[in-house]
């Protein structure tokens, strides 16, 4: 792409999937989870390549350099391609036990509230 393209950081932040929508992107630049070289930025902040953000999102710490940028958001495989991942390997490994979906932060499929069956079962169970 060319250089004298310009995009949005909270945009950035949606199109490789870093964040499910774009309004929680703005969000999280506007309360001060995103930073760069320490600073809180803006959601209008204009990402280059090269620079580095500290993103914290509900489910893990976010530490990534941009390599090329992108405008529309696209599928997991193609949105790894626009940026390295450098966060802190103990990170990386909490995450990846507790991951469910991609670090949205969503529970486990069978994990939580019992089904219908379960509750008939544990009713037949204790009675």
């Amino acid at each position: 792409m060319a250089e004298k393209e310009k995009i949005r950081i909270d945009k950035f932040l949606w199109s490789i999937r870093i964040f499910k929508t774009r309004s929680l992107a703005a969000e999280a630049c506007a309360t001060g989870k995103v930073r760069s070289n320490g600073v809180t930025v803006k959601p209008a902040k204009t990402v280059g390549v090269g620079d580095q953000y500290e993103i914290k999102t509900s489910s893990k710490k976010w530490k990534i350099e941009v390599t090329s940028l992108i405008h529309n958001r696209v599928g997991y495989e193609e949105a790894i391609k626009h940026y390295v991942d450098l966060s802190p390997k103990e990170e990386t490994d909490k995450t990846q036990v507790s991951a469910f979906v991609f670090n949205t932060g969503k529970r486990q499929s069978k994990q939580g509230r019992p089904t219908k069956k379960e509750k008939r079962r544990l009713d037949d169970f204790l009675q």
